[in-house]
């Protein structure tokens, strides 16, 4: 039987924004190997695979090379999905997922994620992972847990637009994804990610990186509430908290297009 596949684009409010996201609806769970080349064959950032269980939502992502285990802008779209097409009609679903309990809640046309702040430790500035970016960064940091993307801290905005990373280099100087920032000139937090360990080059809109943005400039700019953007080439906003040890993010979601898989046995 053919398998529908959505194209949405998330943190954004028009198409040809945000970070594009395919989302597979399924009955049951494909083998792993099928859903890895689901992904490959979409070439986006994301592909989420979306399993309805009792009163919640199973929820998996992969990217082109890999399944990940926590996933941003492919939650929005995968909640959006639910909302806009499968019929969904409370306001909020719950996602089981590797990293927990993933709750996203709409209000109007806007959807807000909640998932868990990272915990952050110092770490030092490496100089080869600098030198892949293009840049020195004057601080950095890492999750606790010993996985998840490295952070590095900049000065200035300008210093994060005019980074252009070697990806070969960055990908042989860390086997960790990196995510740069500063302070924004008309927001709080301006931001890139960096992860050819995982296949992607540059994320065009990264939730998952605010996990551990929000914790680290709420404590800089003592404030809960932050204003975000990710400036890659596509380019997204999302409006943040710190509450409870939870990050809140909030953003708009659009379909590009809505199809099905066919030809696999």
């Amino acid at each position: 039987m053919p398998l529908p596949i959505y194209q949405v684009d998330a943190f954004a409010d028009e198409v040809f924004k945000g970070n594009p996201a395919a989302v597979m609806p399924l009955e049951t769970w494909l083998d792993d190997g099928l859903l890895q080349a689901i992904a490959m064959e979409n070439n986006l950032s994301e592909t989420a695979y979306v399993v309805t269980i009792e009163g919640a939502y199973e929820l998996r992502w992969f990217t082109p090379q890999v399944e990940v285990d926590l996933c941003g802008h492919a939650t929005l779209a995968a909640a959006h999905v639910l909302f806009e097409h499968l019929g969904v009609a409370a306001d909020e679903v719950l996602f089981l997922t590797h990293s927990g309990e993933l709750r996203v809640r709409r209000s109007g046309a806007r959807m807000t994620l909640d998932f868990p702040a990272a915990d952050l430790v110092s770490a030092d500035v490496d100089l080869a992972i600098c030198n892949a970016l293009g840049a020195t960064a004057s601080e950095a940091l890492a999750p606790s847990g010993g996985s998840g993307a490295l952070l590095y801290v900049y000065e200035f905005q300008e210093d994060i637009e005019k980074l252009e990373p070697d990806f070969a280099a960055l990908l042989a100087a860390s086997p960790r994804s990196v995510i740069v920032c500063a302070p924004g000139d008309d927001c709080d937090v301006v931001s890139r990610f960096f992860g050819p360990q995982v296949g992607i080059n540059e994320d065009p809109v990264t939730g998952s990186a605010h996990c551990s943005l929000v914790p680290y400039w709420a404590r800089r700019l003592h404030k809960d509430r932050l204003q975000c953007r990710q400036i890659s080439a596509r380019g997204g906003n999302l409006d943040c908290e710190l509450k409870d040890g939870r990050v809140f993010m909030t953003g708009s979601a659009v379909t590009f297009m809505q199809g099905q898989v066919e030809g696999i046995a």
